[in-house]
């Protein structure tokens, strides 16, 4: 790597994002990985998908060789200016479900039911004592 790299502006690398002219950030350098395109075991997909944007993470995650990293010396043209880089989308967690005991919880078609059967036991309950009340009365006259 040269001790005398450029400095790019994120917006100069983004431009070079098809697959006749690909950079990819990796770690704050830039990479012209167009060379490379036919010939990377993930497909070029991969290294098109990573333009536009800071890779590290991606980078990271499938967990290159060693040999494929000092590979990617060779390509190396610069590094970013990492004040250029676009802020990171802050994903906030989900709010919390009110899923404090899974056991008591109903499902939305028993609460229905409920809704539906629990009056007609109550009303089903009056007319059995009112009939029971009538004939009760009626053998005591």
């Amino acid at each position: 790597m040269a001790s005398n790299s450029k400095t790019l502006a994120f917006e100069e690398v983004a431009k070079h994002n098809h697959k006749n002219d690909c950079w990819i950030i990796v770690h704050g350098k830039v990479y012209e990985v167009t060379p490379v395109l036919d010939d990377h075991p993930g497909g070029d997909e991969v290294l098109l998908t990573a333009t536009e944007k800071d890779a590290t993470i991606d980078f990271e995650d499938v967990g290159h060789s060693d040999s494929a990293i000092e590979m990617m010396e060779k390509y190396f043209i610069g590094k970013v200016d990492t004040c250029t880089l676009p802020a990171k989308a802050i994903h906030s967690p989900p709010p919390p479900t009110q899923a404090h005991n899974v056991a008591y919880q109903s499902s939305p078609f028993v609460v229905k039911m409920l809704q539906f059967v629990l009056p007609l036991f109550i009303l089903a309950i009056a007319f059995a004592l009112q009939h029971y009340g009538k004939k009760k009365q009626a053998s005591t006259s």
